[in-house]
């Protein structure tokens, strides 16, 4: 039941699920063989809304915790 995935399509998801699983850039960027990590970042971002937000969640609980 898998024929309709495309091999693009499997790899797009792995590289969104390794960013929102916390590898970082620079290493996915080398197991993609991209040439950059600012290309795998411009690439693959646009699909982590929710890191962005979860992002921004941490950083204000840092924030939180050295205004105390």
């Amino acid at each position: 039941g898998a024929e309709h995935i495309r091999f693009h399509d499997l790899r797009h998801t792995f590289a969104t699920l390794s960013l929102k699983s916390g590898v970082d850039v620079k290493t996915l960027s080398g197991a993609l063989g991209h040439y950059s990590a600012g290309f795998t970042l411009n690439t693959y971002t646009h699909a982590t809304a929710q890191m962005r937000q979860d992002a921004a969640d941490t950083i204000g609980g840092v924030i939180s915790q050295q205004m105390r």
